[in-house]
Order: structure tokens, then sequence, then C-alpha cells
């Protein structure tokens, strides 16, 4: 049986020594990207707009932001469920903060996480989008 799919959007933030922005949103243990599920009748990329925003209280310019491709994944926090997945790599316009359902932000290194846990789409795809870029 395919395990029931959660469409998503999700922002790619690479900053200062190619450093990879997560977030982890409260009552969960996993770190992923910022973003969310697409509400119907929205397109991708207005459902980042209104995530960012809505998570980490910054915007950023949508006519310059980079499609990296649709990736199918394990969901972090839905047992027995899959994402898929819209991949961005945005710049944001300004400094971001934990808003919203955020609980906490971090910067990693791709290359080594640390001890965090990582959802498993920023631990397969976007790590290794980040690194095949730098």
């Amino acid at each position: 049986m395919t395990p029931p799919v959660i469409r998503i959007v999700a922002a790619v933030v690479v900053g200062e020594h190619n450093r990879l922005l997560l977030v982890r949103k409260r009552g969960t243990a996993a770190f992923m990207q910022p973003g969310g599920k697409i509400e119907p009748g929205e397109q991708p990329i207005e459902a980042l707009i209104r995530e960012v925003r809505e998570e980490l209280g910054v915007g950023f310019d949508a006519a310059a932001a980079d499609e990296l491709g649709r990736f199918t994944a394990a969901a972090a926090n839905e047992p027995g469920h899959s994402v898929d997945a819209w991949l961005y790599l945005v710049r944001l316009d300004g400094e971001p903060r934990p808003q919203a359902e955020i609980a906490e932000m971090a910067w990693i290194d791709p290359d080594a996480p640390g001890d965090i846990e990582l959802a498993p789409l920023t631990r397969d795809i976007v790590s290794a989008l980040v690194r095949d870029r730098a």
C-alpha cells in the first residue's frame, strides 16, 4: 500500500560558509527547511512566500527563487506518510527569527550537521543538493 502523501514546499536557505538554515516546529524533534503544506488552489511559490513569512518573519524575491525540483521522502512528523516536496533556493530579505509554530532555528554545515535530528528530506536530499552547489 502506498503511504498517504502530503504536498509541501520548502525553502533552501544557504548562508555564510555554505551553512544551511533549518527550523524545528514546536512539539517535534526533527529539523527541516522552512516551509509547509500547500493549500488548495495555491501555487507552490505562493505557499512558500506565505510559509516563510509566517515561520521566519521575513520574505524573499519570488522572481529570484531558483526551483531545485520536486522530491519525495518519508514525512518527518506524520508517521506512515510521505512528502511530495517542491524545493526552492531562496535568499531571504532580512534576518530570520523563529515565529508562529517554530520552536528553534539553526544554521548547520550540511557535511557535518552534528547531533541534531534531521528530517528525511533534509538528510537524504537537501544536504546533498547544497553540497553539490558549493
